[in-house]
């Protein structure tokens, strides 16, 4: 469980952003400050003792921290005034490509999704980065899973990486606090970039039955009895 093999994925920007481009960065080096200053206990006032909290579940930890971190590539203002994201940013164009941070997706582009507003367009958060894996994977480009207080949702997607990779890769997201008066700064993280092997997965449905049970009720019995049962016996590496 403790093998675990190294492959690479390269970020690319064009020349001319290479001085001033924030990187991506591991996200085990982005944790948010929440998370480190957050207790690894806490009293419960229903079971009138202390519990773990989630800075002491490795499932909750090894989700944050695997991947890669999508920064803001500029800060980006927001008032209640103006509508995040519209055609004028389109037209800061240079070497074919646009240089705005932001720009927009058409609202009728997610008609029938629970980001639909008949009044609003949705973000288009910038990236001036292509992709190149090792080969044979997918990126999966999702929201931070545990994220700061952003005032958007990025939408999730799965990019063909090793075929699609001679171009930007940009985040359509939902602005969904209409109150948001502020500055988000640059290097915010924005999305979270996972590797996926690329493989082909059925399901099948089964019985927990035969000695599976013994091993059900003696693991069960184990996690309620001692802590870090998950942790030392079965967590692998995942960097």
């Amino acid at each position: 469980m403790d093998d675990i093999s190294t492959m690479t994925i390269t970020f690319r920007c064009p020349p001319e952003l290479e001085p001033i481009l924030p990187r991506p960065i591991p996200a085990v080096l982005g944790l948010p400050d929440w998370f480190k200053t957050m207790p690894q206990k806490a009293f419960s006032t229903v079971l009138q003792t202390e519990q773990m909290t989630v800075k002491k579940c490795p499932p909750f930890i090894d989700a944050m921290t695997f991947g890669f971190l999508i920064p803001l590539i500029a800060d980006l203002r927001a008032r209640t005034a103006c509508c995040p994201g519209t055609g004028i940013f389109r037209r800061a164009r240079s070497r074919n490509y646009s240089r705005s941070p932001i720009d927009f997706h058409d609202n009728n582009q997610v008609t029938g999704t629970p980001f639909y507003e008949e009044d609003r367009f949705l973000i288009k958060i910038r990236q001036f980065l292509d992709l190149r894996d090792a080969g044979g994977l997918l990126a999966a480009h999702h929201p931070p899973v545990q994220p700061p207080r952003l005032p958007f949702v990025t939408l999730t997607g799965l990019v063909d990486a090793d075929s699609y990779c001679d171009n930007f890769i940009n985040f359509p997201a939902h602005w969904r606090d209409t109150a948001f008066n502020g500055v988000l700064p640059k290097g915010t993280p924005v999305a979270q970039c996972v590797p996926v092997k690329r493989d082909s997965w059925t399901a099948r449905f089964g019985l927990i039955e035969g000695d599976a049970v013994g091993r059900l009720q003696e693991l069960s019995r184990a996690v309620l009895e001692e802590t870090g049962v998950y942790r030392r016996r079965f967590r692998s590496p995942k960097r």
